[in-house]
C-alpha cells in the first residue's frame, strides 16, 4: 500500500491536504521542524504520524509529497529523487486531486480562509463535501460531490488549478517580496480566471476584479447596485448581522450571519451567489449561513475576566482595517485595543504608513517584533520604525505583557501571521497567576 509522506506536514494546507487523504482511508505520515504550530493537533487528533526530517523516513513504498517552502534540496526530497520515488509538489497534487469532483476555489488577497470555511459547511449541509481550509482543517468524505478548496495567489501556486468555479474576493497588492505590484497581482489573477471550467463568483465592489475576463459567465456580487447578486437593507444586533439579497435587481430571500462587518456580508454573498447557481435550496442556505461557527485565526474569541480577547490572522492593513472594524460593530461601547505583531520585514517596509493608517483606527496600540519568514529573517527596518508613525503606539514583549492589564473592560485583538499566539498565551497566563494572587 502506498504511503503519503507530507514534506513540511504542519503548513497549512499540506496538514488539511493529509487529513482529508486520511479520511479517505488512504495511510498518510509526514515530517517536519520541532517546533510547535496550531496545525498540528488536527494531525494529532487523527493520530497521522509526524516525525522529525530525516532521509531515513524516505522508504520505497512512498509517495512523496513536497511543500512548496522547501527546495529540491531538502534532504528527504532529495533521498526520494536518489531511489526513483514520486514527488509531487503540493499545489500540483492538488490541482490532480480536485478533478474527482465539482470543485470550487476560493481566491483572492483577503477573506479567502473564512469564505472556504463558509463555504464548505453551507454546501455540506446540501451535498456530500470535501473541504480544505488554510487554516489548516482538512475533511475527506468518500462519497463527496463538491471539493472546496482555498487557491493562494502567492507565487501564482493557484495556476496549477483547473476548478469548475472560483469565488475571487479581491485583488490587493500582497507579498512584495513576489509581486511587483497591483499590476502583476491582477495579471496572476487573470491568468487564474482564464482556467476556470464553469463559472466565475466575483465581489463586483472590488475596482480590479471589475476588469477581469474569462471564458466562462462571470457572476458579480456586492453592495453597488450594477452588482448581480446585491446585499441591501443591512441591520446589526449583539447575535449577528441580517441582510436581503436581490438577484438582479429582484428580491430573493433575507439572510443572517452571526458575525461583524461589511467583509463578512460579502463572503456570505459569495457563498450565496454560488449556491444560487448550483441550485442549492435556499433554506439549507439559510440554516447552514446562521450555524457557521468560524474558522481558526479569525476572529476567534474568549472571555477573560472583563475583557475579550481575540485571535486574528489579520497581517495586511486591509485586513487591520475589517478586523477593527468588526470589533467596532459587535462591542461598540467598549475601548478597542490592538496588540499587533508585523509579519516580514518586506511586507512591513513596502506597507509601513498604510500598517500606521489602519492600526491608528484603534483606541491603543501594542506592537510586537516583527516576524520574519523562511525566506527572509531580517531587515533594515525595525519594530520602532513603524511605532514611530503611531500617537501613542508601544511596544511590548512576549515576557513583558503587563501594560494590556490596565484596559479593563476592553477588547484585545492579538493580531499577525506569525506567532503573535505566544503573546496571548503568555497574557493569559499572566492573568490567571494575578487571579489565583487575587
Amino acid at each position: 500500500m502506498t504511503i503519503y509522506h507530507f514534506v513540511g506536514i504542519k503548513g497549512s494546507g499540506m496538514s488539511a491536504l493529509a487529513q482529508i487523504l486520511h479520511d479517505m482511508d488512504y495511510e498518510v505520515q509526514g515530517s517536519d521542524v520541532d517546533k510547535y504550530f496550531f496545525t498540528q493537533k488536527s494531525l494529532e487528533d487523527s493520530n497521522i504520524k509526524i516525525l522529525p526530517f530525516g532521509r531515513e523516513n524516505i522508504q520505497e513504498n512512498m509517495h512523496v509529497i513536497a511543500g512548496n517552502a522547501f527546495p529540491d534540496t531538502h534532504e528527504e526530497i532529495e533521498e526520494a529523487m536518489n531511489l526513483g520515488i514520486p514527488v509531487t509538489r503540493y499545489h500540483k497534487f492538488l490541482g490532480d486531486f480536485m478533478q474527482k469532483f465539482t470543485s470550487v476555489a476560493v481566491t483572492g488577497a483577503h477573506g479567502k480562509t473564512s469564505t472556504t470555511g463558509l463555504l464548505s459547511h453551507v454546501i455540506k449541509g446540501a451535498k456530500p463535501t470535501s473541504f480544505l481550509i488554510g487554516d489548516g482543517t482538512g475533511k475527506g468524505e468518500k462519497d463527496a460531490e463538491y471539493f472546496v478548496f482555498e487557491a493562494c495567489e502567492y507565487r501564482r501556486h493557484f495556476l496549477s488549478y483547473f476548478p469548475d468555479y472560483a469565488i475571487m474576493t479581491n485583488i490587493d497588492f500582497d507579498h512584495p517580496d513576489y509581486f511587483a505590484n497591483v499590476d502583476d497581482v491582477f495579471s496572476a489573477f487573470q491568468e487564474m480566471a482564464m482556467q476556470v471550467k464553469k463559472g466565475i463568483i466575483a465581489c463586483g465592489d472590488d475596482e480590479q476584479l471589475q476588469k477581469i475576463q474569462a471564458k466562462v459567465p462571470v457572476l458579480f456580487y456586492g453592495f453597488a447596485e450594477e452588482n448581480d447578486f446585491q446585499a441591501r437593507n443591512v441591520t446589526t444586533d449583539p447575535t449577528g448581522t441580517t441582510f436581503d439579497v436581490f438577484v438582479r435587481n429582484e428580491f430573493d430571500a433575507t439572510f443572517k450571519i452571526p458575525t461583524f462587518g461589511d467583509h463578512n456580508i460579502l463572503n456570505a454573498l459569495g457563498v450565496i451567489a454560488i449556491c444560487h447557481y448550483e441550485d442549492i435550496d435556499t433554506s439549507v442556505v439559510q440554516e447552514q449561513l446562521s450555524s457557521f461557527k468560524g474558522v481558526k485565526r479569525r476572529f476567534s474569541e474568549k472571555e477573560a475576566g472583563t475583557q475579550i480577547l481575540i485571535d486574528d490572522y489579520a497581517h495586511h492593513p486591509t485586513e487591520i482595517k475589517a478586523t477593527l472594524d468588526s470589533a467596532r460593530q459587535k462591542y461598540p461601547d467598549k475601548e478597542i485595543i490592538a496588540v499587533f505583531q508585523p509579519h516580514t520585514f518586506t511586507r512591513t517596509q513596502t506597507f509601513l504608513a498604510e500598517f500606521a493608517e489602519s492600526l491608528g483606527l484603534a483606541d491603543k496600540v501594542y506592537l510586537c517584533e516583527i516576524f520574519g519568514s523562511a525566506r527572509e529573517n531580517h531587515g533594515k527596518l525595525s519594530i520602532n520604525d513603524l511605532r514611530d508613525k503611531i500617537d501613542n503606539a508601544e511596544i511590548i514583549d512576549e515576557h513583558q505583557t503587563d501594560p494590556l492589564l490596565e484596559h479593563d473592560n476592553s477588547v484585545l485583538i492579538f493580531m499577525g501571521a506569525g506567532d503573535v499566539q505566544k503573546f496571548q498565551a503568555a497574557y493569559e497566563e499572566k492573568l490567571n497567576n494575578k487571579v489565583m494572587k487575587d
